[in-house]
Formats: structure tokens, sequence, C-alpha cells
């Protein structure tokens, strides 16, 4: 069975330690587009975090870090390990991830143990499929240390997705887009704007 898990565990340094999944972007929260978005394509969410009580209200299941203090990579591990399947994989402060695109992550990773994006600025890690057979070679890298999520392409196979399988699904550049600063924030908040205005012109 396919599994979504939305990885919910960062400090968010650059933006105060706020909460990314609960900031606004065009009157909705990341946390409830995704869920949105999510819930078309699989029969099951979960959200990885190191604090699972903030997210009682959430209404899917909430797991805690199987190995806690491990960022991002002990996040991908605990929702593989959780999973009777494979693993989509989404960092919580991705606000323009849409269905289309991530239906074709996961028909990416149908023959291949991580199927992942690389767009101009490198590889996505925290939106990308992860098969079962990860979470051996992950708990190995936690365990001697070696925590980048982009070292796990070395130990499976993979299936890159490009920026010209990309780019059909991302006409304005923001799919991938990560809300890490108050840069992103205010770019966030310009375009979903933009957007809706754009919708109102062409409903009225």
């Amino acid at each position: 069975m396919q599994t979504a898990a939305i990885l919910a565990g960062g400090r968010a340094r650059r933006l105060d330690g706020r909460d990314k999944s609960r900031i606004v972007i065009g009157g909705r929260t990341i946390l409830e587009r995704q869920l949105d978005v999510l819930g078309r394509l699989v029969p099951r969410i979960v959200i990885v975090a190191n604090e699972p009580e903030r997210f009682a209200d959430a209404g899917v299941p909430v797991l805690a870090d199987a190995l806690p203090g491990n960022g991002s990579l002990g996040g991908i591990y605990t929702a593989i390990a959780d999973a009777a399947g494979p693993v989509l994989v989404v960092a919580c402060d991705m606000p323009f991830v849409t269905a289309p695109f991530l239906a074709r992550v996961i028909d990416a990773g149908r023959d291949a143990d991580i199927a992942i994006p690389r767009g101009h600025d490198g590889y996505q890690p925290l939106c990308a499929n992860y098969a079962p057979s990860c979470a051996g070679p992950a708990r190995a890298r936690i365990e001697r240390g070696a925590l980048q999520v982009v070292g796990l392409l070395t130990d499976v196979r993979v299936r890159e997705i490009g920026p010209d399988e990309i780019a059909p699904f991302d006409p304005d550049g923001l799919l991938l887009l990560n809300v890490n600063t108050a840069g992103d924030l205010a770019r966030a908040e310009r375009a979903a704007g933009a957007r809706d205005a754009a919708h109102a012109g062409r409903s009225s």
C-alpha cells in the first residue's frame, strides 16, 4: 500500500522557529494544502514529527521519530519502517506541490528504490518516493552518522526526474519551492495572491 509521509520535524531556525506547516499561504496552511493534495493520491497519510502532540488535530496518524536526532534521514527512515509499502515523502514547507506531479513521482518509483526530482538547484530528497528496500541502507547510514539524505542515492537504485520532465508540471517555477526563509515566504505569498487574482479573473 502506498503511503505519503509529511516530514514536520525541522526547527525552522531561519523563520524564528515558526511551525512551517502552519504558515498560511493563500488562505490555507501549508499542511492543509498538502493533506488535500495527498488525499487525492494515496490511501494512507502520516506525519513524522519530533513533537507529535503538535499535530493531534491533523486528522491523520502522527509518528514520533524512531531514531530521534537524526534529521531528515531519520524522518524518512521512520516513515519507511512504519509503512507496508512505498512511501512518498514531502517536506512540510512545500506549499505548491500538485497531485499530477506527485502522481508522476509515485509512478516513477515503481521500478526503482528511490524516485527523486532533480531541479535546476539539485536533488529534492524531501519530495521523493522511497521503496521499503531503502530502510536498511538508511538505517546503516544513520548508525554511522552519515546523515545527508542525498548520500542514500549511492546505495540504492535511483530513478531521477530531471528538469525537462519536471517542466510541464511547473510553469511558474514554484512547484518545488521550500519556505525556508522570510524571502521564500514573501515569494510564496505573492505567488498565491497572483494565482487567486488570476482565478478570480477567469471566474468573472
